[in-house]
């Protein structure tokens, strides 16, 4: 007897799947597990991206704040930018941010693409145009959608946040940094090791200019430019390799004031003066015993019976001649100090600079209300005649002339100024009327002394005019 096998089949169907559940249910709870995952990966990405931009944005003001705070979550993060010190520390937080930064973005994308081809089977779609390939479908799924998700949740909207709230941000991420600096250190330090001999290898890979090509670069960029602009660049470029020696004011020209002067002649002697600051010496100008601020006398400016003003001194701050003077403006800013004693080998004293001395190398002349301001360094006769003091320093002749800093060094010497160069050149103090030839310049001495020469009168060959106009 012949019996219908198809009643007979759908039973045996349903007793299978009584027996063996369908995987519906295990693929919905794979794709929540996952999604949870990719979410708290991507909040994590979150988080070491808002720690890059709020660590790297701190003020010194957000500093001192995090310096004042008692909260070990504002000690754990000084650590973080401080330990050992600020540049080491530095290299090592931003390679542990970058590397648990990068890992869970790895993460990201490598468990996404393995939860999609868990979960879905793309088939081929028609298209009006041409036919989408399941591939394609699953690349734009997995990939496309997946790095929009991570750029958008993962690194921008993060690093706005933490730009509206950086200590906030700080504080939080900086014992979880220190927990993720720990456990991969190994690649952290050998990734800040990496970095340092590339450091040393792109240095020595570049190419060492000399000044004197940056100088002419600056004459031959702009024909257009002012030539005060040009000094002041010049300055800049030549402000490491110029001495005090050569910007001083030698101590013929000091003022200074005896340590045993009386309180009322100090008082009567400072008023026809106009510094705010006065060496204080001990018999001679070698022995420097203090500099004395006139503002500390103003308390006792009316005072009729003598004082002891001596308790008035500040520490006088010595320096050698051939200091160079971008060190020497460093030390001025770190001790707060506006004047230093310059001195020789032997000790004795060469003169004094000053604050003042250092920017007039690179802006030229400083007024200010208590310069005469009708004194006139130099006298121009005509376009190939010039007047100056003997005391006028060679660099300020460079500058007037538009010749490079190093025009004289061949035949300079020891000397400073025009003077000291045709004694260097001559061997001894010229007479009144005597000429020196050097190469196109014609110095003829105008006026002198036994001791030094007063007045010099310089004459150019015109080629020389011409050469510095090209």
């Amino acid at each position: 007897m012949k019996t219908d096998s198809e009643p007979f089949q759908q039973i045996l169907l349903l007793i299978s799947a009584e027996a063996h559940p369908s995987t519906l249910g295990n693929d919905l709870l794979l794709g929540v597990f996952g999604l949870l995952i990719i979410l708290l990966s991507l909040f994590l990405s979150a988080l070491f991206s808002s720690a890059e931009n709020a660590f790297f944005s701190l003020s010194p003001s957000d500093l001192v704040l995090l310096n004042e705070e008692e909260s070990q979550a504002s000690k754990t993060a000084l650590e973080l930018i401080n330990d050992p010190d600020r540049k080491t520390a530095t290299q090592r937080l931003l390679a542990t941010i970058l590397v648990m930064n990068n890992l869970v973005n790895v993460f990201i994308i490598i468990f996404s693409s393995f939860l999609f081809d868990s979960l879905f089977s793309f088939q081929d779609w028609v298209t009006p145009f041409f036919i989408l390939k399941k591939e394609i479908i699953g690349f734009l799924v997995q990939v496309v959608l997946i790095t929009f998700l991570i750029v958008l949740l993962g690194e921008i909207t993060p690093k706005i946040y933490a730009t509206k709230n950086t200590l906030k941000v700080v504080r939080f991420m900086g014992k979880p940094l220190q927990i993720c600096y720990r456990i991969f250190k190994p690649i952290i330090l050998g990734l800040s090791a990496s970095s340092s001999i590339f450091d040393k290898y792109v240095k020595k890979q570049m190419h060492n200019i000399s000044m004197e090509e940056i100088s002419q670069a600056i004459d031959i960029a702009d024909e257009n430019k002012e030539i005060e602009e040009k000094h002041i660049l010049k300055g800049i470029i030549s402000f490491g390799n110029t001495s005090v020696k050569q910007i001083m004011k030698p101590r013929t020209e000091v003022s200074g004031i005896d340590i045993s002067t009386d309180a009322q002649e100090l008082l009567t002697t400072i008023m026809g003066w106009s510094y705010s600051r006065i060496p204080v010496y001990e018999d001679t100008f070698d022995q420097v015993r203090g500099i004395l601020y006139v503002k500390d006398l103003l308390p006792h400016i009316h005072k009729k019976t003598n004082f002891n003003w001596q308790n008035l001194l500040k520490q006088p701050f010595y320096v050698p001649e051939h200091k160079k003077i971008d060190d020497l403006l460093q030390e001025f800013q770190d001790k707060r100090v506006h004047m230093a004693i310059v001195v020789d080998e032997y000790g004795g004293t060469k003169g004094i600079v000053t604050m003042e001395d250092i920017l007039e190398e690179v802006f030229g002349e400083i007024k200010d209300e208590f310069d005469d301001v009708d004194e006139i360094s130099f006298t121009k006769v005509d376009n190939l005649t010039y007047q100056f003091e003997g005391k006028t320093p060679l660099l300020e002749l460079c500058k007037i002339l538009n010749f490079h800093n190093d025009y004289f060094e061949k035949v300079r010497g020891d000397a400073d100024t025009i003077g000291g160069l045709l004694m260097e050149i001559e061997g001894e103090i010229p007479n009144k009327g005597t000429t020196i030839i050097l190469d196109n310049l014609s110095f003829t001495v105008i006026a002198a002394d036994n001791r030094r020469i007063k007045r010099v009168q310089l004459e150019l060959d015109s080629s020389l005019i011409e050469d510095n106009e090209d």
